[in-house]
């Protein structure tokens, strides 16, 4: 099975902002001439900060930096591999210490890369990309996730300071086993999707598997909701944290109502705000549940766990041939920080592990690569299920960006905001206040 290639024009943003010069400068100091030749680097370590800790995300970083140190036995690897969150938590404080790591996955939102960014704390990838040609490889809307101001001010615009392994998408995952005993057909329509919760409650299923302890798994299921309500150009303007739109409005208030309402009708599982998120995507691995919104980075891990009993579906819409608006775009890119000991056998290694050889181990391990897409063969089930995820929202120009990406402050405003919401301590009104407050301070400027 084959999907469309990510080297077409404007594919991943669905609201393109213009990419950066070829030659950005700013930032960080980057040498004046690099070396591409990783083997006349002499000796060298190399610190790598990652957060691929699930199954498929683990076995590739294992076996490509294996491929990696046989290939070039003079650069040692010393991995640290944290969770998301963990990494999110101390990679901060890590960057200004005197030990800090030469390779770090940094997250593309204004809260963690813009102000690395603004610190100057990353290193500018250009000359790099010139060299290796990232750019034929990878298209302008890709890069332009990983693309900063030298200020850290302007996102989308800019200096490179990062390279992407996966794709991503937030879709919904099912088990197959349950709709067929509850003689639920897959959902077509938003309208099927909401119907499919119901009688699976009515049945005494859990019909969404949920879990919000860390806050930022809702900021997903709420950008599923708000991408039915709110047009696509609209979320893109909020997500970028640019003027011209707003949080008060409608479409905004009326995507929290129906989350609100899923609350009401017991559609997740109990004690949804208290349970973490890895807890809660493996009681569905165990068969408990039977819808989970969630994003492609799930996998190898649902594939190992439920085998084909489990598939993937993108979002539907209003009708079954609507065009598809779901929250997506690339995983956290790889970056080089200013205290690397040697950013050019750094720069070597982020161009390895995103090679196109490496692209091939990314499939075969249970991921979904974000560059040669269209040229990997996907296994049957699950993953044939989240290349063609991909490929359509991809190929349509569906894909709108994470919402906690607009401000240096939204990833903690709006985690907040929604445990809130689910908590039913903030009305829906008060909701989205809370995050006009926060968007409009930093875009009105």
């Amino acid at each position: 099975m084959k999907v469309v290639a990510l080297a077409t024009a404007a594919l991943l943003l669905t609201a393109a902002c213009t990419p950066g010069s070829d030659n950005p400068s700013g930032g960080a100091s980057a040498p004046s001439s690099v070396k591409t030749d990783a083997s006349t680097l002499g000796d060298v370590t190399l610190t790598v900060w990652d957060q691929e800790v699930r199954g498929g995300q683990g076995a590739q970083m294992a076996e490509l930096n294996k491929q990696f140190q046989a290939k070039y036995p003079n650069i040692k690897l010393k991995r640290v591999s944290r969770s998301f969150d963990d990494l999110k938590t101390t990679l901060r404080l890590a960057l200004t210490g005197n030990d800090a790591p030469d390779v770090v996955q940094a997250n593309n939102g204004r809260s963690d890369m813009g102000e690395f960014v603004k610190a100057g704390q990353l290193v500018p990838l250009d000359k790099w990309a010139d060299a290796y040609n990232w750019k034929s490889r990878y298209p302008a809307s890709v890069l332009q996730y990983s693309r900063y101001s030298a200020d850290g001010k302007t996102f989308g615009e800019g200096n490179l300071y990062g390279l992407p392994q996966v794709g991503e998408v937030v879709g919904i995952y099912y088990n197959k086993t349950k709709l067929a005993a509850l003689g639920i057909e897959l959902p077509k329509t938003w309208a099927d999707f909401e119907n499919a919760l119901g009688k699976a409650k009515a049945a005494g299923e859990v019909p969404m598997q949920f879990g919000n302890l860390d806050k930022w798994p809702a900021i997903h299921v709420f950008g599923t909701v708000q991408d039915k309500n709110v047009p696509a150009e609209q979320i893109t303007t909020l997500a970028f944290g640019r003027a011209g739109a707003s949080w008060k409005t409608a479409e905004n208030t009326k995507a929290a109502e129906t989350l609100v309402s899923w609350v009401d009708k017991g559609y997740f599982n109990q004690g949804f705000n208290g349970q973490g998120y890895d807890p809660a995507w493996q009681d569905f691995g165990k068969g408990k549940g039977v819808f989970l919104i969630a994003g492609t980075w799930l996998q190898a891990d649902l594939q190992k766990a439920l085998g084909d009993k489990v598939g993937f579906m993108l979002p539907p819409g209003a009708s079954a041939d609507e065009k598809p608006v779901v929250t997506g775009g690339t995983g956290l890119p790889f970056a080089v920080t200013n205290k690397a000991k040697n950013p050019d056998a750094a720069a070597a290694y982020i161009n390895f592990i995103t090679s196109p050889d490496a692209m091939k181990v990314l499939t075969s391990t249970g991921n979904l690569p974000i560059a040669d897409t269209s040229a990997q063969q996907a296994p049957a089930g699950l993953a044939a299920d989240v290349f063609n995820a991909f490929g359509t929202a991809v190929g349509k120009e569906g894909l709108v960006p994470y919402l906690d990406y607009a401000t240096p402050t939204m990833y903690d405003t709006l985690g907040a905001a929604l445990q809130d919401l689910l908590a039913k301590k903030a009305t829906p009104a008060q909701f989205v206040d809370k995050l006009e407050a926060d968007y409009s301070k930093f875009a009105g400027k």
